[in-house]
């Protein structure tokens, strides 16, 4: 046994720690957790969040501003845990991210017919395999949607069943392979590896869907600062992904525009007054901008503010019911609509939804861990939390490495000083 892997096991036998970092267009979130053994839940120990900077749409346009904004979020949840973040799941998110139909089929390895993970395995190579993509998207994600084993379609599990020919039909989502290697370039300058690129919304279910709302047919739909992303989920799988070119601050920006103020005043004004129904509000109520500016002194209407919100609210989720028209489910899922994201919290969004999506709508807090839990129990935390839940759950990325590390096996003398040596590292290195 070599001294590595003996290292690595005795890492693991302790604990393992997992960190996700949600790198949203608004706002940077970072949870480290900690899970002791199978039987035990995993604890968030640490938590971070400070506002993105060098992110439009989702997609990075300032390197060197976005890996700031990653150290300040993770030197926040490093100094709460004890435990540095060199490695973490990480959200992707923009507008260009894909999800297409493929088909993978493979001859039953086995003599006998029987079919074995091997065979599942092989038949999963062989979508990515002969998925035609294009030199400037990169695969993220192949989820299995169902099998078919020669005659015998719609298989949920064909291992331990017996056939000759082997069939996968998967939904295969994509990004832009640009759009990948800037975030990947930016927690580089950070000092972070990624484990797990996650696509944003699969992320966000992770943590906010039940495996009954998944069986039943539930959108989930994350209100997030510039995008609004969505997955559909139906008979357990993913049925269909999107993000939209829309999100929480096109509601900020049109109060800026429509009450001719400051993006600031607009953003505080939409949180402390902001409703999406309109007629809830009295047109004789007024909002005091010197509260927010003593350079203001303009009275606005409040009833005004609302309708901003509600346009602009109504517009998002027209769009969303569009993508749901493209799969034929406008309308037609049990499990209703989850909403997550920090524009989830809007006074009245779920109202608003109910009537748009003409669903049951619900808004969606991450599940239940261990640890802090008021610092996360929150939907905007929902996508950070899901990252750390699929990272327990898929183990090593493709680009990346277990959970537990060395350098928990380090004398607590030592890891002081790395921790120090780390934190100096993340404020002056280039």
């Amino acid at each position: 046994m070599s001294r590595y892997f003996l290292l690595g096991y005795l890492c693991m036998a302790k604990g393992s720690y997992y960190v996700g970092l949600d790198i949203g267009s608004s706002t940077v979130r970072a949870v480290i957790a900690e899970s002791r053994g199978e039987d035990e839940v995993l604890r968030v120990i640490g938590v971070g969040k400070t506002p993105s900077f060098g992110m439009r749409r989702g997609s990075v346009v300032d390197i060197e501003a976005v890996a700031k904004a990653i150290n300040v979020a993770l030197e926040q949840a490093e100094r709460m845990a004890g435990h540095a973040a060199e490695r973490a799941a990480v959200s992707v998110s923009g507008a260009d991210l894909l999800c297409q139909e493929a088909l993978g089929v493979v001859a039953v390895g086995r003599a006998d017919g029987e079919v074995t993970e091997d065979d599942t395995t092989r038949v999963l190579g062989e979508v990515e395999a002969r998925l035609t993509m294009p030199l400037n998207r990169e695969i993220m994600h192949v989820e299995p949607r169902d099998y078919r084993l020669d005659d015998i379609k719609n298989i949920k599990d064909p291992i331990g069943m017996r056939g000759v020919r082997l069939e996968m039909n998967a939904l295969v989502v994509s990004g832009s392979a640009s759009h990948l290697k800037n975030i990947e370039r930016s927690l580089d300058h950070a000092g972070t590896t990624p484990t797990h690129l996650v696509a944003e919304p699969i992320a966000s279910a992770e943590a906010a869907l039940t495996l009954k709302q998944k069986e039943l047919g539930t959108v989930l739909v994350n209100l997030g600062g510039s995008t609004t992303s969505i997955a559909v989920y139906e008979d357990g799988d993913l049925l269909h992904l999107a993000v939209l070119p829309v999100g929480a601050s096109h509601i900020t920006n049109d109060i800026a525009i429509g009450l001719r103020t400051s993006i600031e005043i607009a953003e505080a004004v939409k949180l402390q007054y902001g409703t999406a129904v309109a007629k809830e509000v009295s047109k004789k109520e007024e909002i005091d901008l010197s509260l927010f500016d003593s350079q203001e002194e303009d009275m606005v209407s409040r009833h005004h503010v609302a309708e901003i919100i509600e346009a602009r609210l109504e517009e998002i989720l027209d769009f969303v019911n569009e993508e749901l028209r493209k799969i034929g489910r406008e309308g037609l899922l049990p499990g209703g609509a989850i909403l997550t994201g920090g524009g989830a919290m809007l006074p009245g969004a779920v109202e608003v939804a109910k009537h748009i999506l003409r669903l049951p709508v619900h808004v969606g807090y991450p599940k239940s861990l261990g640890g802090i839990l008021d610092e996360v129990d929150n939907p905007e935390f929902a996508t950070v939390i899901g990252l750390i839940l699929y990272a327990e759950k898929s183990g090593p990325g493709s680009n990346g490495f277990p959970a537990g590390r060395v350098w928990d096996k380090l004398p607590d003398g030592i890891q002081g000083v790395a921790e120090k040596i780390k934190f100096l590292s993340r404020k002056f290195l280039p």
